[in-house]
């Protein structure tokens, strides 16, 4: 779990720029605890959301340029405790990243 939580947090605060905002929330869902990780970044384009967990895929350019392996990752790790991953974004309004665990990860 911390390695989700790190990558994602680390994310948001490459997009956010000095003045931007990242906020995380917890609460009960059904049998499991959600927890979304919103940024008031610049959003992603819709066309990239179906592809941000695809290993390789990367929307930074530049020096911030890296291997497009940490939300395909993140998913990996999700997915072997029981839980999921989700995104919601759009452009000029932030990217939400939602994490969804079960209260007992053993059943």
């Amino acid at each position: 779990m911390q390695q989700v939580f790190l990558n994602l947090v680390n994310n948001a605060l490459d997009v956010i720029g000095e003045a931007g905002e990242v906020h995380l929330h917890v609460e009960r869902s059904g049998l499991g605890v959600e927890v979304r990780i919103q940024d008031d970044g610049p959003g992603i384009p819709a066309t990239d959301l179906g592809r941000l967990f695809d290993p390789f895929f990367s929307t930074k350019n530049g020096a911030k340029c890296h291997s497009g392996l940490g939300l395909a990752i993140c998913r990996d790790i999700m997915g072997s405790l029981g839980g999921r991953i989700g995104v919601t974004s759009a452009v000029g309004q932030g990217t939400t990243f939602t994490l969804w665990f079960r209260r007992d990860p053993r059943g």
